[in-house]
């Protein structure tokens, strides 16, 4: 989130409190209200602003928003946390300054050339903005949020309250496990050395509902850039890449750490339905059916239609069906391109619209039906150590083989959140169990790995230690692993990349496809001809052509196609149809 205005968006839709509503939930407070609610403060950190006078829980205000998050300050003293944030000049602001830089006996038309290619460049850098902090959304899953929307008052409140547990017990983990700064010399790279911080101070905004006006109970929590150095006291920023790195490991393990709540609560089961190849499998309350999950996902099917939409389009232009990795990049753009305008309305009135729509899909009251659905015997529960030992070790190995299949390279975060979803089908008692045991197989994980980054040559003093021993001159959670599978299918593809016994296009066929339009009319150009030659003439049994995006490379292989087969079809004896010799 960018420093100044950029925190504004957290409150367009939030109702406008008329009075001392403390006798009821966070929720139903704002029940009739159009909008949703304020937010509320979150994290250990912010027990050191305003000198204690802001505690976890109380409401945020606009005006400590601003002075937090626009300006980098305390929200109720005013006083500034560190550093200001910096500021950069506009798109605009720097070709002013370069254009009032250029020789002023410049000619008209070279000066109107300069300013062109000043103003293009400048463009394409784009404004640099300073991060003020990181929005991060959790959302509970469909099967829930439909539950949540047609129960009674009192259910919609549990069910609210155990997401809200989650939040901050995830929260709590990544003041633990992800939140850092750094320090000492700065370099070229940044401060040298990656140390702990005194908690997150953070904001957590609800909201009800998804841009389709379907049920989705989800929070933003913004966490602010600006912490506390354990070493010293300082205020400093946080430390980005653990942050992002972490991103879907903590998505993944709210989600899971819901799940153990809502069962605590109401004894609910938990099962994985499957969502397509180009999506994870998602995880439901196993008694709402799938049916009405699928009335309330208005969105989604907006999404996987556009998305299909581009699938088919990427097919038509490219001759094959795009890789998972091209899916994945589709669905993000059709996300985008499918957003519309968020409308507010009050809670009660999206309850009653969601209740009557669902209890005619069920054919039954659809309140009464969500009581049947809470009404369990009590769940079984795990602790960490009911999970035996080859279990562990089991799901490790799985664990290694998943991420193996998405990536090439991966770091304990990866492992992580592969962990959370395959542990999700177990109810742990508590928090703390479910993060040992996903601790336990990403440990099994990290061990079933091939460790790419080389040991520290030396060990750091204690003073420069963290709490496990490690250095705090290397970014926690930081080696980078691969497996022996993946190193050996790369040692097959460079052995047949050196090997040149693979067949031939002479250079003339080449030249003859290469002076030639395609049926397009596209004519390649030069890079495009000599590169194409290259691999023709090649004999290497793999051949890699590279390229930025933009480049022509579909147009170039798709000629090099048109030579190889009119190579091949010439070869052929036109009486029998096969081979010469």
């Amino acid at each position: 989130m960018s420093a100044g205005d950029g925190y504004k968006y957290l409150l367009r839709t939030v109702a406008a409190s008329d009075g001392d509503r403390s006798l009821s939930t966070p929720l139903t407070r704002y029940y009739a209200e159009e909008g949703s609610p304020p937010g509320r403060w979150l994290g250990s950190g912010v027990a050191a602003l305003g000198s204690g006078r802001i505690a976890a829980g109380d409401q945020v205000s606009e005006a400590q928003l601003q002075l937090l998050v626009g300006m980098g300050r305390d929200p109720i003293t005013g006083a500034p946390l560190g550093r200001a944030y910096p500021e950069y000049r506009s798109v605009a602001e720097r070709v002013a300054a370069r254009v009032a830089d250029l020789d002023p006996d410049m000619g008209p038309a070279a000066k109107a050339e300069a300013v062109a290619g000043i103003e293009a460049e400048e463009t394409e850098r784009g404004t640099r903005r300073a991060v003020a902090g990181y929005d991060f959304t959790f959302s509970i899953p469909k099967s829930a949020s439909v539950l949540w929307a047609v129960a009674d008052a009192g259910t919609q409140a549990l069910i609210a309250d155990a997401h809200h547990a989650a939040v901050a017990e995830v929260v709590a983990f990544m003041e633990r496990e992800v939140a850092a700064t750094r320090t000492g010399v700065t370099g070229r790279n940044g401060a040298v050395a990656q140390v702990g911080v005194r908690g997150l101070i953070a904001t957590a905004f609800d909201h009800y509902d998804s841009r389709a006006g379907d049920p989705h109970l989800h929070t933003h929590v913004v966490v602010s850039n600006k912490t506390q150095t354990v070493l010293d006291g300082k205020w400093r920023s946080l430390d980005g890449r653990p942050m992002h790195a972490a991103t879907v490991a903590l998505s993944e393990l709210h989600e899971a750490v819901f799940a153990d709540h809502l069962t605590r609560a109401f004894g609910v089961e938990w099962e994985s339905r499957d969502m397509g190849r180009d999506r994870n499998p998602a995880w439901a309350i196993a008694s709402v059916p799938e049916e009405l999950v699928a009335e309330f996902s208005s969105r989604s099917r907006h999404i996987d239609a556009e998305k299909n939409r581009l699938i088919a389009e990427y097919a038509a232009r490219h001759g094959r069906q795009p890789s998972t990795a091209t899916i994945i990049k589709l669905r993000a753009q059709a996300t985008l391109t499918t957003r519309p305008e968020k409308e507010v309305r009050s809670l009660a009135d999206l309850t009653a619209d969601w209740r009557r729509r669902a209890g005619g899909l069920l054919g039954a009251d659809a309140t009464a039906w969500a009581r049947t659905v809470t009404a369990n015997d009590a769940p079984l529960l795990l602790r960490a150590d009911d999970v035996p030992l080859d279990v562990i070790s089991s799901l490790g190995q799985s664990v290694v083989e998943a991420v193996g299949e998405k990536r090439s390279t991966w770091r304990r975060w990866n492992l992580t959140a592969e962990a959370a979803r395959q542990t999700m089908g177990y109810r742990f008692a508590t928090i703390h169990d479910r993060e040992a045991v996903v601790g336990l197989v990403v440990d099994a994980a990290e061990a079933g790995s091939l460790r790419l980054t080389p040991p520290e040559l030396a060990s750091s003093p204690a003073a420069f230690q963290r709490w496990d021993g490690t250095s705090v001159f290397r970014p926690k959670h930081s080696t980078v692993f691969s497996s022996e599978v993946l190193l050996a299918a790369e040692d097959r593809l460079l052995e047949r990349a050196r090997t040149t016994t693979g067949p031939t296009v002479p250079l003339v066929a080449v030249e003859r496809i290469t002076a030639k339009p395609d049926r397009e009319g596209r004519v390649l150009g030069d890079d495009q001809a000599g590169a194409l030659a290259s691999v023709a003439v090649s004999g290497r049994v793999v051949d890699v052509l590279v390229g930025p995006a933009g480049a022509g490379k579909t147009t170039a292989m798709s000629a090099l196609r048109r030579a190889w087969e009119n190579e091949f079809y010439a070869s052929l004896d036109p009486s029998t149809g096969e081979l010469r010799d």
